[in-house]
């Protein structure tokens, strides 16, 4: 039985515990660099991470976003709407815990490489529009636009709303957005 007078209530320093993984010197404060490696122990981190896409050297919320319009494709003829409902509202709930804790994890709250949260609200998005490629690929450039610009008030909640559930709010109003967007341009079809 170890003896209670050497062992330490402290936390253990993230440096101390992530020690085997890439430490970005770039990056503010030393973050680290995500790879497969991190994500092996943590299941927050895998779904964070977009099981892997969001790994992605380049534009990793556009191939996040790819990936889950992919995931949709494969899912979509197992689920009726009310069981992506259930899919939505748990995943985003999941989405705030694993955001939170691979935000903390990599020295950054809200690192470019988490798509947890451009999954679900594409996703989202995916459910509402028409079922068809080209209003799939129209909603995806749209939901991209508003992702990337973060027009009014979605820069504002991103920059104030911190943590796992600030992670996943600003994608939720892009993705409102990008609904907008595509019922004003199938009303105006009408």
């Amino acid at each position: 039985m170890p003896d209670p007078s050497t062992t330490s209530a402290e936390p253990v320093p993230a440096a101390q515990r992530l020690r085997a993984e890439a430490v970005d010197p770039a990056a503010p404060g030393g973050a680290i660099s995500p790879s497969f490696g991190f994500m092996r122990p943590r299941l927050a981190r895998w779904i964070a991470l977009g099981f892997g896409s969001g790994l992605s050297p380049v534009a990793p919320g556009t191939v996040g976003t790819l990936w889950a319009w992919a995931a949709f494709l494969a899912i979509n003829p197992w689920l009726s709407d009310v069981g992506w409902w259930v899919v939505l509202v748990l995943g985003f709930a999941l989405g705030c815990w694993a955001c939170e804790r691979t935000g903390r994890d990599l020295g950054q709250p809200d690192h470019s490489g988490m798509v947890w949260d451009e999954v679900i609200a594409f996703w989202l998005v995916l459910l509402v529009v028409p079922q068809d490629f080209r209003s799939q690929l129209a909603a995806f450039f749209v939901f991209r636009f508003f992702d990337v610009l973060k027009p009014p008030p979605i820069r504002f909640l991103d920059q104030t709303v911190k943590g796992g559930f600030g992670v996943m709010l600003d994608d939720l109003l892009a993705a409102f957005y990008t609904l907008l967007v595509v019922a004003l341009w199938t009303w105006g079809q009408s």
